[in-house]
């Protein structure tokens, strides 16, 4: 099983995080919390294996355009293969974003 690494600030609770913010629904679409206390790095594909193109900030909310199985994680919102599709060719482990469920929440990617 995989673990992707990523930074978490030292004061950050125990246990399964909570939403740092709640999910937004704008006229531009929708953008979920990623959880509190992370920054998470954004990657090519699916997986660690691949490049990382930049790290999230604390606090951010993203869009998820479409998900696809990949890699299995480890992160404060449980273990899953889940990816989600954040931009052209970004992605991002599911376990650190607050989507308000488990499994797809978004179409498959191509």
């Amino acid at each position: 099983m995989g673990v992707e690494e990523h930074t978490q600030e030292p004061a950050a609770a125990e246990g399964v995080a909570t939403a740092a913010g709640e999910i937004e629904t704008t006229a531009s679409g929708t953008r979920y919390p990623i959880a509190p206390g992370y920054r998470v790095n954004v990657r090519t594909g699916p997986g660690t294996s691949y490049r990382i193109v930049r790290t999230l900030p604390y606090g951010q909310k993203i869009p998820i355009y479409c998900q696809k199985p990949g890699e299995r994680v480890t992160g404060p919102y449980g273990t899953s293969n889940l990816w989600d599709n954040i931009a052209n060719g970004q992605f991002v482990a599911d376990v650190h974003v607050y989507t308000g469920r488990d499994g797809y929440i978004a179409p498959r990617c191509d």
